[in-house]
């Protein structure tokens, strides 16, 4: 490289400052610039930013579920589709995790929502094989469906305000059980929408979004991650391999017989150390940052200088 030019690592974290702040501004709704610059999803926003850049999906909160076809098929057996989920649901099948091992909805659990996994990337999941046989059968059919479950939302429960970490995908919803009223609703970059009964939308979950249920009634839905439609063939090969490499890697379970992905047992002890600094940041709120900008720029400073 020319004497002139800076080296390479700057250009790198250029790169990354760059994407983050592009993910940061691309809606109306936003979290504090240093949240946004210091938050672990900074280390995948230049893939995301590619899958942005090349998305065939315009940039909006909402998309319109005519442009998806294939997920006409749910739609069409919402019924059937809610009898099993149903089933599951009285049994107690759909619940919270039972421990630190779904590092994608960790957080979640404790307000109250609750899910059971019928697909994930790559990873079969024997539980929903046996217990729902004809709605994983209808998801097979489906390929750009990535991951899917049913995920339940009780009675006073709510969903803080975040954005997903991947942008490879997009979220669709299907009311199965809802309480059919504006009380129980998602709010996705200051637009709200609530559930019906045999109803779909479509949205960016990347978007900084939220939910909550004021309702007396329970929500359940069938919650599915849709591959991005992208331009070019190389930008989707990337989305798919990301898929296969990382996201499989944080498939959970619904039973504790089925096993784990790798992510998820890193997660699991991670996890210990982040409860450890939540503690200290409950004594001593202003030593706990300290601490953060310390190890932050610690980092950044013997990787860059």
């Amino acid at each position: 490289m020319a004497d002139w030019l800076p080296p390479t690592r700057y250009w790198v974290l250029a790169i990354f400052i760059a994407s983050a702040l592009y993910a940061h501004f691309r809606g109306r709704v936003r979290f504090k610039l240093a949240r946004a610059l210091t938050d672990f999803t900074v280390l995948i926003s230049p893939i995301n930013a590619v899958m942005y850049l090349f998305s065939r999906a315009p940039a909006t909160p909402y998309l319109n579920t005519a442009e998806f076809p294939e997920l006409k098929l749910l739609r069409d057996n919402w019924r059937l589709i809610r009898e099993e989920a149903l089933k599951l649901n009285d049994e107690g099948y759909i619940k919270a995790a039972s421990g630190y091992n779904d590092i994608g909805f960790n957080s979640f659990f404790r307000t109250g929502w609750k899910r059971f996994y019928l697909k994930w990337y790559d990873r079969d999941m024997a539980s929903a094989n046996a217990l729902c046989p004809k709605t994983v059968e209808l998801l097979k059919q489906i390929p750009g469906v990535k991951a899917a479950m049913f995920a339940s939302l009780p009675p006073g429960a709510k969903l803080v305000r975040h954005r997903d970490p991947y942008a490879g995908s997009l979220r669709y919803h299907l009311g199965l059980t809802t309480p059919n009223d504006p009380g129980c609703y998602i709010e996705v970059d200051g637009q709200r929408y609530h559930w019906k009964d045999g109803e779909d939308v479509m949205f960016d979950e990347t978007f900084i979004h939220y939910a909550e249920n004021t309702t007396t009634h329970q929500r359940v839905i069938l919650f599915c991650d849709v591959e991005r439609p992208v331009y070019f063939a190389p930008i989707r090969w990337l989305n798919r391999a990301f898929g296969k490499l990382v996201m499989t890697s944080a498939a959970t379970q619904n039973l504790e017989s089925e096993p784990i992905g790798g992510l998820n047992k890193f997660f699991y002890h991670a996890y210990k150390v982040r409860l450890f600094f939540k503690a200290f940041k409950a004594r001593s709120r202003t030593g706990y940052y300290v601490v953060k900008w310390a190890l932050i720029l610690g980092i950044l400073a013997a990787i860059f200088l």
